[in-house]
């Protein structure tokens, strides 16, 4: 085979390799959460008889408090990480042996692990800042009403420690995560999850038998046991990839030989390919990747907005209302999101991986870029577009899967209304069904499909912006959420809606992002391409197909209504409710089934050939 095949031919193979390891990476994901989560559900379910709404509700913050000091540690930097091209070229010479180049390869490949692990362990640094900050401004401007809670001191300080805890995984989990390695994952999620299940319960079990109120104490300990469990396993897989790669799990400086210049090399007595690295002057303090540590400083202020926007209906009730609504909207929320969790945030991060390396900028030929351009550009591979068949190959598979989440929004805006507050009623009891529960939930159902599209292209704008577009993305995000906060307050003062208006306003945030996502994705087409790939929200909807679902899912809610199902309310044959919901769903899944036959078939051959 001649150069010029094997070039033209590494490309289609490593894109191959790419979308087969995103595709059983989403897939694994998928199975870890939905076990996971299987496991936490029935837990909480057996803790929720138990609970009363203000707990449920001071816990919430109390895992909020843990979410924030976790997402502002490890977001940014994670996503850079993803971003992270190679931090080394080579230069091949005529006479370059097999051997060496692969030696080389492997001082490269560990040189890439190294710099990774070295920007993971920012996030225990932030983290620490994170944990006191956000734990001071909590205890100072808490309600009285949650501050009452016993031992809501001790449970904060618990909360803390067990994030931390955590964090001292993040160099393990970046590096594993970088190489693809998702086994790992499945497994030290599932062992931790188990884990915070036991003790959980344990404490909980020995308060009651002993006539204690603990206040949230058990759910604190559980996290604690959730985080030395995920610590503990990853370190173990961490510790065996750098023994065998031949790096280190602690802070390393990078080693930077001498480039030696092509003409020198000529006069050397092998005559063999030399190494060209990166100069010092990549690399910050000689730890840390300077393009991707700068990505991740641009990145924090949007993470700081995205947050805000992510927790800002947990930040508002908190503000606007007492912790007994608290506690019905975070049943509702929890039951509402187990669906993002489950399914979509494990295709969002794949496909943020899968988008980032598919997309990555590179040079058609390093031999072209001369040892003084390297050292004037560090991060060189950046400076170049992606390929046309990778863009072409990109658009048409974010096309697909957001079609494949067009066809799920239509099928939980048709039945969640009406069959999502009758699981709240069986699962949870008719006391949480009567407080309001089931109307919030049954208003989340019309929610969750933004909630959806705005994560997968959002996913895909952070696996291609620039520095400069993160900046404007923060810009619009920041106005986002002054609208958001503007339309809180509009529906839980103004026209006091309670709950269900908050999901109003959190519909309000997701339409801005989903527009802005959709033209920054719409011109990244255009500009990458030359005009020759373009993207547009009408090419996921299959022509024809919408105004039989829209007609469809009016007859429906019609015969469910003349039926006697209610939505929100408390039903009082919740069993023969929730089996007519159940036998009226299949003829109209039957529809959207045939409908979209063609991309089902497609979907099914695509997988069995990446199988």
């Amino acid at each position: 085979m001649t150069k010029e095949s094997s070039s033209s031919s590494s490309p289609s193979s490593s894109q191959q390799q790419q979308q087969g390891s995103a595709v059983r990476g989403a897939s694994l994901l998928i199975v870890l959460q939905v076990a996971s989560r299987a496991v936490t559900f029935v837990a909480n379910q057996l803790l929720l008889r138990f609970l009363t709404a203000q707990l449920l509700g001071v816990s919430t913050q109390l895992e909020v408090y843990y979410l924030s000091v976790l997402f502002f540690a490890r977001e940014s930097l994670r996503v850079a990480i993803q971003r992270q091209g190679p931090t080394t070229t080579i230069s091949s010479g005529n006479g370059s042996s097999e051997t060496n180049n692969d030696d080389k390869g492997k001082k490269d490949s560990a040189q890439d692990s190294q710099s990774v692990v070295n920007v993971g362990h920012l996030a225990l640094i932030l983290g620490l800042g994170a944990a006191v900050g956000l734990g001071g401004a909590y205890l100072k401007y808490v309600d009285a009403a949650t501050a009452a809670t016993p031992h809501l001191d001790t449970a904060l300080y618990i909360y803390g420690v067990a994030a931390v805890v955590e964090l001292l995984s993040e160099p393990a989990f970046v590096v594993l995560q970088h190489r693809l390695q998702f086994g790992p994952r499945a497994a030290a999620e599932s062992g931790a999850t188990l884990l915070r299940c036991l003790v959980t319960f344990g404490a909980a079990g020995w308060a009651w038998r002993a006539g204690r109120d603990w206040g949230a104490l058990p759910f604190a300990l559980g996290q604690l046991g959730y985080g030395v469990g995920l610590s503990g396993i990853y370190l173990g897989y961490g510790w065996w990839l750098a023994a065998t790669e031949g790096f280190s799990l602690f802070p390393k400086q990078i080693e930077h030989p001498t480039t030696q210049s092509q003409s020198e090399a000529k006069k050397s007595d092998d005559n063999q390919a030399t190494v060209s690295k990166v100069d010092n002057s990549g690399y910050v303090l000689g730890y840390f990747y300077r393009p991707t540590l700068n990505l991740a400083a641009s990145m924090t202020v949007q993470s700081f907005v995205k947050h805000l926007l992510t927790q800002g209906d947990t930040f508002l009730v908190s503000i606007l209302s007492n912790p007994q609504a608290q506690g019905v909207y975070a049943l509702a929320n929890n039951y509402g999101s187990l669906l993002a969790r489950l399914v979509f945030q494990p295709v969002e991060e794949s496909s943020r991986n899968y988008f980032s390396k598919l997309l990555a900028a590179t040079t058609t030929t390093d031999e072209k870029v001369s040892s003084s351009d390297r050292e004037k550009d560090a991060s060189v591979h950046s400076s170049s577009s992606p390929s046309q068949q990778a863009l072409v190959k990109a658009r048409t598979d974010l096309i697909s899967i957001l079609h494949a989440y067009l066809l799920l929004s239509v099928l939980i805006l048709t039945l969640g209304p009406f069959g999502a507050p009758l699981l709240v009623q069986l699962i949870a009891g008719p006391a949480w069904a009567s407080s309001g529960a089931g109307l919030v939930l049954a208003q989340y159902c019309l929610y969750l499909p933004l909630l959806a599209l705005n994560g997968i292209a959002e996913a895909f704008v952070s696996s291609v912006a620039t520095e400069a577009d993160v900046h404007r993305q923060s810009l619009w995000m920041t106005a986002f959420s002054v609208a958001f906060a503007l339309a809180g307050f509009v529906t839980l003062k103004v026209l006091d809606l309670g709950a269900p208006g908050l999901v109003y306003a959190n519909a309000v945030n997701m339409l801005g992002r989903i527009a802005w996502s959709g033209n920054y994705i719409s011109r990244y087409f255009a500009t990458a391409s030359n005009d020759k790939v373009r993207f547009g929200w009408g090419d996921v909807v299959t022509r024809g197909s919408m105004g039989v679902y829209v007609a469809s899912t009016a007859v429906l809610w019609q015969v469910l209504v003349l039926c006697g199902v209610s939505v929100g309310g408390v039903s009082t044959r919740v069993f023969r409710d929730l089996f007519t919901v159940c036998a009226l769903a299949l003829p109209y899944v039957g529809l959207v089934a045939y409908m979209e036959r063609r991309y089902l078939l497609d979907c099914y051959r695509s997988i069995r050939g990446g199988r």
